[in-house]
């Protein structure tokens, strides 16, 4: 089957008998055109099926209008918020989004900057990787001034503006409230410390322990991926403890759902034996019973920020002061819900 042959400017020109100059200025809606003709271009060039080439005059413009996403997972709630948040500011602007995940690799994390990078985008929005560590693979951006913004898990780089809530913080005002409730044997649950969203986290919890006088064990704290099979995972491991915790504050709510759900199935009474506190207030929070106690993560919130800071600095065509690093802080809260409640 023979493909058929782009359509052209030189073709829309043959067919009226006019300049192909003149159909170019028609299709940019230059007024040096009468309204009579532009309209006689445009029904021919929607009748033959040609396609402006965005692309080429964009390059000419030195601009794509597009943005690079990298998120570590696609299949999250929190980062479908995200999109969200970016998509919409992005499409008033005349933006359009690029979305590559790293699939919490740091691999795939390179192959996406250089893809990003190859397609010329106009700035990058990025979360990290679980296992990121050295991030000179940005460096690109950097180089050639394109603004780069971290968001949720971020480096501190002179050049990069961070969106974050305040981890630490939060993570105290969660263990704060299990230890308000009588608990005092807290395990909690998170990823390797690599990220500076779990560093905090951990950071918080434990800080909270020390301000009650409790002292902060090595063998309460579970490192795994976060994934609802780690949490039925943390279930068995908790189950085979000599005394078990009466409190589990775990860095997501899908893998505290898993816990919690195992748990129940081996006749745990929740909150009565074990009370919980999840992060990121994703709606299944509100579907297990009982309903889950968990830091609201403002996913949507923090999309729109993201994006309309980036774009901010494609209007102003420059990317944040050398050797000054700008952190902005998303607002966030506890929302107390009965997995938590051991005091009625």
């Amino acid at each position: 089957m023979s493909t058929e042959k782009e359509v052209t400017i030189y073709d829309i020109a043959r067919k009226l008998n006019i300049s192909s100059a003149t159909v170019s200025r028609a299709l940019n809606d230059d007024p040096v055109v009468s309204k009579k003709t532009k309209q006689k271009i445009f029904d021919l060039a929607e009748q033959m099926g040609y396609r402006t080439n965005l692309f080429a005059r964009n390059l000419r413009n030195n601009r794509t209008n597009t943005i690079g996403v990298i998120i570590p997972r696609i299949n999250s709630f929190f980062m479908s918020s995200v999109i969200s948040g970016m998509e919409k500011v992005a499409n008033q602007s005349g933006y359009n989004l690029i979305i590559s995940q790293s699939s919490e690799s740091v691999e795939k994390e390179i192959k996406n900057v250089k893809t990003l990078y190859n397609s010329r985008v106009d700035g990058l929005l990025v979360s990290l990787a679980y296992d990121t560590i050295d991030t000179s693979h940005f460096d690109v951006f950097f180089k050639m001034r394109l603004p780069l913004i971290f968001f949720d898990r971020v480096v501190e780089h002179e050049h990069a503006t961070n969106i974050i809530i305040d981890n630490r913080k939060k993570a105290y005002e969660a263990t704060q409230h299990l230890i308000d409730q009588g608990c005092r044997r807290i395990l909690h649950v998170t990823a390797i410390p690599r990220q500076t969203v779990y560093v905090e986290r951990l950071a918080g919890y434990k800080q909270a322990l020390a301000d009650h006088n409790i002292k902060f064990k090595e063998d309460y704290v579970i490192i795994n991926d976060l994934s609802h099979r780690a949490g039925i995972e943390t279930a068995a491991i908790i189950q085979a403890m000599n005394t078990m915790p009466d409190a589990v504050f775990v860095s997501n709510d899908d893998c505290a759902i898993g816990c919690m759900i195992a748990l129940k199935k081996a006749g745990i009474r929740i909150p009565d034996d074990i009370a919980f506190v999840g992060f990121n207030n994703d709606p299944i929070s509100t579907i297990v019973e009982p309903n889950l106690t968990t830091i609201d993560y403002p996913g949507y919130e923090m999309g729109v920020v993201a994006a309309n800071n980036l774009i901010n600095h494609l209007h102003l065509n420059g990317v944040a002061p050398i050797h000054t690093t700008n952190t902005i802080i998303i607002r966030s809260e506890l929302i107390i819900r009965a997995s938590s409640l051991k005091r009625k």
